[in-house]
């Protein structure tokens, strides 16, 4: 994609994060309630995806969803351990526009050596950025996106680390679509890029260099929630829906869609509530605190286009709810159909 243009401000993460720059700290505040397209045929062959029963997991060494930068550091070097940088940029123009960039720039810079660059804005994204798509970071097929990881050498005995150079919400949505087609050995490295080179650890500018693997579907359609689910929940107290954009955005003071607030009966759990400064996700008690409203049951996280709101399924998942899945359309697609209600201010 290049770098940012004259007249832009490039912001750590989607524009979940740079509406919380706009609307202040959110972290006290929370209201109740291309690879793919690979030109050998060999790497096709090898790469391609396959759909069925995923091998036991007991075969495979398990990994802790979310690892230290030491942890790292001292399994890196381990021959099933995949690690892929997640980053995307977002800018924003002087004249109010916002552009979307890949962070496989900054990648070819420097990266976590032996590192591969997955890239929601071409390979795992529905289409290439700047072409036309359903909305803006619509889902590949489960194949296309288990097709793209075993190009990146993710396979069914690999264990995964997913980093971004922003903010976690990138990676942690690549985490949500490893879920999504079954595969669990995946972790996040807490505080990402900046946590490892601010304890002075070395990165590499050397080219990616591992085999093609292959990497079994085994669907899990729950996580994943549509319009229609989500239209259907309006009004159920048995589905809670969380909204992981900004508090001035939730209210409806500034809104980068086609229409300001948020969905009716949502509750506010800004992703940059999940952090500390540093980038690194709260303690396993201070985020409970943050979710000590949301009932047990089903739970629907949304944001702007299914980004940030991965980050709030991460969390809430590792805290125990067992029912968790994300609007990946989000108000990319809910705020653009006049049909569908919203609300601003605080319930």
């Amino acid at each position: 994609m290049g770098g940012t243009r004259q007249g832009e401000r490039t912001f750590s993460g989607g524009s979940a994060y740079f509406l919380s720059r706009m609307g202040g700290d959110m972290r006290t505040r929370r209201c109740p309630g291309v690879l793919l397209a690979v030109s050998a045929a060999v790497v096709l062959v090898t790469a391609c995806a396959t759909t069925g029963p995923r091998p036991a997991a007991e075969a495979h060494t398990a990994i802790d969803p979310l690892v230290t930068t030491e942890w790292l550091s001292r399994h890196l070097a381990e021959e099933d351990l995949v690690v892929l940088d997640c980053t995307v940029h977002v800018a924003m123009s002087s004249d109010g526009g916002v552009r979307v960039e890949s962070g496989r720039v900054g990648y070819e810079r420097g990266h976590i050596a032996g590192a591969g660059f997955a890239d929601l804005t071409g390979d795992l994204a529905e289409v290439a950025l700047g072409q036309a798509a359903h909305f803006k970071f619509a889902l590949p097929t489960p194949e296309r996106f288990a097709a793209a990881m075993g190009a990146l050498g993710v396979g069914d005995g690999s264990r995964v680390v997913l980093y971004s150079a922003t903010r976690p919400d990138w990676a942690a949505r690549v985490w949500w679509m490893l879920r999504w087609i079954g595969f669990d050995r995946v972790a996040l490295l807490d505080g990402g890029l900046q946590a490892w080179t601010a304890e002075g650890r070395p990165l590499s500018t050397e080219a990616f260099a591992r085999p093609a693997a292959r990497l079994t579907v085994s669907l899990r359609p729950e996580v994943i929630a549509d319009r229609d689910e989500v239209r259907a929940a309006l009004g159920k107290g048995s589905v809670s829906i969380i909204d992981a954009m900004p508090e001035a955005s939730f209210q409806g003071k500034f809104s980068l869609y086609a229409r300001p607030g948020h969905i009716p009966g949502a509750a506010n759990i800004p992703s940059s509530a999940l952090v500390d400064e540093s980038g690194r996700f709260l303690a396993r008690e201070a985020l409970a605190a943050l979710h000590g409203d949301v009932r047990p049951g089903r739970v629907i996280t949304y944001c702007g286009g299914g980004i940030a709101a991965s980050s709030n399924a991460f969390v809430m998942t590792r805290l125990g709810f067992d029912d968790v899945a994300v609007y990946i359309g989000s108000l990319d697609e809910w705020a653009a159909d006049p049909a569908n209600p919203m609300e601003t201010g605080t319930p």
